[in-house]
């Protein structure tokens, strides 16, 4: 199995074949929950289309054997409106960290191991594109399995195996767990 992750600048028909759907309308997510919410879902494919168009882009993909696999949206803190007026994560710094919001793996491709490649490639591509800090705000499970709606945002033990370290409680949850605000120096 080959895996590779690369930026999702250039490849929006594969964004939206992992996180939108074939009938705009019918309220895909298309990860705008965190960065805007605003636009109607009708209109939420044009917005995800420009953000692919220019550097550093919305977030990165994963592809199997050539094939679209996964998502996960990483771009800078200050891209997120809802995050950075998010009254349960808070804000610790100006907003220049990058933040890792969610990841999403199709099915067929669940369980071996695709969001860790995932989180390697959305920490390089953040480096790349000039980041000192990543944070992610996953959800404290104690080992136990969460839900795959709840588990967008990645679990603690998935963050702190590639090298994030606990840095808060917050006073969000995932499936009725706790979130923790975890970072990483680059």
């Amino acid at each position: 199995m080959s895996i590779e992750v690369l930026s999702a600048v250039g490849r929006f028909a594969d964004v939206a074949e992992v996180v939108g759907t074939k009938n705009p309308g019918a309220g895909a997510c298309w990860c705008m929950s965190y960065r805007d919410s605003r636009p109607a879902n009708a209109e939420r494919p044009a917005y995800m289309a420009r953000e692919c168009e220019t550097e550093p882009g919305p977030g990165v993909l994963a592809y199997v054997d050539g094939q679209v696999a996964g998502w996960c949206s990483v771009a800078p803190r200050s891209t997120y409106r809802r995050l950075m007026n998010s009254r349960t994560i808070p804000l610790l710094d100006d907003g220049r960290e990058w933040s890792i919001v969610c990841f999403v793996v199709r099915a067929g491709h669940r369980k071996r191991g695709l969001m860790h490649e995932l989180l390697d490639g959305a920490v390089a591509h953040a480096k790349a594109h000039g980041a000192t800090v990543v944070e992610g705000y996953p959800a404290e499970t104690q080992g136990e399995r969460i839900d795959t709606i709840s588990g967008y945002v990645g679990t603690t033990a998935l963050f702190e195996a590639h090298g994030f370290e606990r840095v808060l409680e917050t006073s969000a949850h995932a499936g009725h767990r706790t979130r923790w605000l975890m970072r990483r120096e680059l």
